[in-house]
Order: structure tokens, then C-alpha cells, then sequence
């Protein structure tokens, strides 16, 4: 049976399945994208819940495996060479979990590296920017009495709502088949408009590619089962 007793978070989180990928994570658009991933590819794992409103990241046993604490955060016990591996960051899971299967990111450079571009597109554009509209719209930033942090972050959303609409325009997906790349970008998607609730405010509508891609993507069994 694969020992995973080194590792100190697996003290706070027990591996009932050992032999399984260990996910930490929360049912936010970051975890998403790795929950969603893993059942696109059919690997199995093992699911800990690490509660942020109770600072679960900011124990000692999730610091251990992730310094930065924040989800989500993996512990593959079958990784490199065989030995078992923590990984953090989703840009840096999603394209760990594709290269292990050799599925969902291209392995032509030039497709692999537009493929890579998109996913860094997400992770340094809309994951924030849709955060900070959630964060002023909906959640404590709300009732600032200044309202100019909102209008820039909206701004900014459509901006990038924008750029993924054209980049959408004659394609099924991203980068025409479905890659690591919709994995990304789609939670986040969904969150702006299902959970920040924020739909009309970013004027969603207009963008009818994005609206049609969010649609295929959410009918995909796996990402139903990875949202769940």
C-alpha cells in the first residue's frame, strides 16, 4: 500500500485511498478547475475539503504542502520517477495532470504553447478581475461608498469577456478542441454569472460565443461532476 505518512497534511486530512491523487480544495472556481480536470481524464482521487472560512489554508499541515495557502493544492502519489509529489497553483496542476495522461494540452509546440498562453491568460487576467467584481459587487467590498474600484474591475471584464468572444468566433472551443485551456477559463465564467450574480452588471449578453462555449461546457458530464 502507498505510504503517504511523510507528508504532514495527510496527518490533518487522512488518505483513505493512498494510492489515489489527494485533492485539498473548495468548490470555488480554482478548485473547480482541478475537480473538473481530473474527471476529464479519468484519474482517480481522493477529495479533502479545506474550509477557508475556517482558515483551514492557514494551518500548519496545508502550509506543508502548499506555503502560499491557498486552494487548491495536490499530492500524487504516483508522480515522477514514481515517488509522491505535492503540486499547488492550478496553471501549474492543470498542465502536470495533462502532461501525466498526454491528454487536454497539445503536444505540437506551437498548439502546446497557445495552448499554455490562453491558460496564463486566465490565471493572470480573468481570475482576478472577476474576483475583484465578485468581491465589489457582491460580497464585502459592496458597501464601499467609493464605487470606482467596481467600475474599473467591470471595465476590465468586459475588456477580457471581449477578447475571449472574438477568439471564440467559428471555434468550438479555445483552441478548437477542447483543452486545459476551457478547463480554466469556463469556472470562472459560470461564477461570474451563476454566483457573483453579475451578469447584467458586466452586460454578458453581448458576448454570445462566450455564452455559447459556457453552455457546452457545462453540459460535459465531467465538468458537472467535477462542479459537484
Amino acid at each position: 500500500m502507498t505510504d503517504l505518512s511523510a507528508f504532514p497534511v495527510t496527518g490533518r486530512w487522512p488518505a483513505q485511498h493512498p494510492e489515489r491523487i489527494q485533492l485539498y480544495s473548495l468548490g470555488t472556481p480554482n478548485g473547480q478547475k482541478v475537480s473538473i480536470a481530473l474527471e476529464e481524464l479519468g484519474l482517480p482521487y481522493e477529495f479533502h475539503r479545506v474550509d477557508i472560512m475556517t482558515n483551514d489554508q492557514f494551518t500548519p499541515e496545508f502550509l506543508s504542502i502548499n506555503p502560499n495557502n491557498k486552494i487548491p493544492a495536490i499530492l500524487d502519489p504516483d508522480g515522477p520517477g514514481g515517488q509522491p509529489m505535492p503540486l499547488w497553483e492550478t496553471g501549474a496542476i492543470l498542465i502536470y495532470l495533462a502532461d501525466k495522461t498526454g491528454r487536454l494540452l497539445p503536444q505540437y509546440p506551437v498548439q502546446r504553447y497557445q495552448t499554455i498562453q490562453w491558460l496564463m491568460w486566465q490565471m493572470g487576467g480573468v481570475g482576478p478581475m472577476f474576483g475583484q467584481v465578485g468581491f465589489f459587487y457582491r460580497y464585502g467590498g459592496k458597501d464601499f461608498e467609493d464605487k470606482r474600484p467596481l467600475e474599473r474591475y467591470v471595465n476590465e471584464t468586459r475588456r477580457l469577456l471581449g477578447v475571449l468572444d472574438q477568439r471564440l468566433e467559428g471555434r468550438d472551443w479555445v483552441m478548437g478542441d477542447y483543452s486545459v485551456a476551457d478547463i480554466a477559463i469556463f469556472p470562472w465564467v459560470r461564477c461570474m454569472r451563476d454566483v457573483y450574480q453579475a451578469a447584467e452588471l458586466v452586460g454578458i449578453d453581448e458576448f454570445r460565443n462566450v455564452l455559447r462555449v459556457l453552455e457546452a461546457f457545462l453540459a460535459r458530464p465531467a465538468v458537472q461532476k467535477g462542479l459537484a
